[in-house]
């Protein structure tokens, strides 16, 4: 089936299947409108979790041509306080949430047989549409500097980081909201700052939509973990600390927005212990 035919979005069979369409699909447009269709037919359940006609899920994610994917190294760093430098950090907000989309999307239809509650997929698909939203605003923040995503090079880093966890919930949801959405309130404030020092409240205000909505999508996750650790009797904070030895590489990164990981329900004892200047 192809993404689109006739200008119009497929046909959705179930959950499962609008969100492994919207993975599938290379059309940018296409893929953000199929995450927030599936999300809205699901939350007015007309939807059903899975069926028999659903795709298969595959192992990477639907993209266009551009952009070019290489190693983080090679992906350089610019002056925000240059048109060009402030172009590139955009692009590269861009691309997380891109991936963002995708992965919250996967959580769902990859473990959409799961033995968990209907509100799980309510959570992550709340999630899905908002990052699917967040694309949106940055790639139109982008536009109207005359650029948009896909103009430079970008990494595979977060995709290649999830893909480890494929085979295991728990993994997963350690690894995407616990770390990489988490470590984006620890350093999406100073960013915000910087663009309204350089006059860009325009996307200064992009960035803000985007933390609000992220401290709700760190919560979602570790609402989920600790209710799978208490299920299977297992101490939340000792079991992170277990699956991130094993699933992520490196340390995690400081400084920490303590306060707003705290209010998304993600505790210090979680991840101190965890970076490259402790002991623990």
């Amino acid at each position: 089936m192809t993404p689109r035919e006739g200008g119009t979005l497929p046909q959705i069979s179930s959950l499962r299947g609008g969100a492994t369409l919207a993975i599938i699909s290379a059309d940018l447009d296409v893929k953000c409108a199929l995450a927030r269709d599936t999300a809205r037919r699901w939350h007015e359940r007309r939807l059903s979790l899975r069926s028999p006609l659903d795709p298969p899920l595959p192992d990477r994610p639907g993209r266009p041509a551009k952009p070019e994917l290489v190693p983080p190294k090679a992906v350089g760093k610019r002056s925000l306080h240059t048109l060009p430098g402030r172009v590139a950090m955009l692009h590269a907000l861009a691309h997380i949430e891109l991936n963002a989309v995708d992965l919250a999307l996967d959580i769902v239809a990859r473990f959409a047989a799961e033995p968990v509650p209907h509100s799980f997929f309510d959570g992550w698909m709340r999630v899905a549409d908002e990052e699917a939203k967040h694309f949106g605003l940055v790639r139109d923040r982008m536009r109207a500097l005359g650029a948009d995503y896909g103009d430079m090079p970008a990494h595979d880093g977060l995709w290649q980081a999830a893909h480890s966890t494929r085979n295991d919930l728990t993994a997963r949801l350690a690894v995407v909201p616990l770390i990489l959405e988490a470590r984006g309130l620890d350093v999406t404030p100073s960013l915000q700052e910087k663009m309204r020092e350089t006059g860009d409240l325009e996307s200064a205000e992009v960035l803000r939509i985007i933390y609000e909505d992220e401290k709700g999508h760190v919560s979602v996750g570790a609402k989920w973990f600790r209710f799978l650790c208490a299920r299977e009797k297992k101490d939340p904070a000792a079991t992170f600390k277990e699956l991130v030895r094993v699933n992520f590489r490196g340390a995690l990164k400081a400084p920490f927005n303590d306060v707003a990981r705290a209010e998304a329900g993600l505790t210090p004892s979680f991840y101190r212990s965890l970076t490259s200047t402790s002991n623990g």
